[in-house]
């Protein structure tokens, strides 16, 4: 608890910060390019990521935890063979923000000088006349790269759910 008190008001804070402004601390510290890129991108995508696994931990029942207790387990055991499991699919969900996040965050690193399809997108954008259809073709992958990673993370989730509960 006194973890998550910590946590509490650095993941309020990260999440409510503007995506763009995640961008000015890492160009500081790091110039332009892909490292503040991938850096902005991971810092906007990780609270949702971090809040879904606590709560995802923390959804386990009293009870499940007393019985892994009554039958010896130590609190790593009970950490990696009761909770982490039981919190999959929380802990799925999560992960499929995160990806969702970082996906939203790619054309804006792109104009940090990220690379990949953020750049392509944003080429798009800066030059309509001459690069219009790159970054169609940019925004257009960044989409369907979304639905399947969106699709992949859901039924991996399903799959790990439905795989514990026999």
């Amino acid at each position: 608890d006194s973890f998550e008190a910590f946590l509490r008001p650095i993941l309020d804070t990260l999440q409510t910060i503007p995506f763009f402004v995640y961008l000015i601390p890492v160009i500081i510290l790091f110039n332009v390019g892909r490292i503040p890129g991938i850096m902005a991108s991971v810092l906007y995508a990780l609270p949702p990521g971090i809040r879904l696994t606590n709560l995802g931990i923390r959804q386990v029942s009293a009870e499940t935890l007393e019985a892994a207790q009554a039958f010896g387990s130590t609190a790593r055991q009970m950490l990696f063979k009761v909770q982490l499991p039981l919190a999959l699919p929380a802990i799925a969900a999560g992960v499929n923000q995160m990806i969702m996040m970082v996906l939203a965050m790619v054309v804006v690193a792109g104009l940090v000088g990220g690379g990949g399809l953020g750049l392509l997108a944003v080429k798009g954008l800066a030059n309509p006349q001459r690069d219009l259809g790159v970054g169609l073709e940019a925004g257009l992958a960044i989409v369907l790269m979304a639905m399947v990673l969106d699709r992949i993370t859901q039924t991996w989730a399903k799959n790990r759910q439905i795989a514990g509960q026999h």
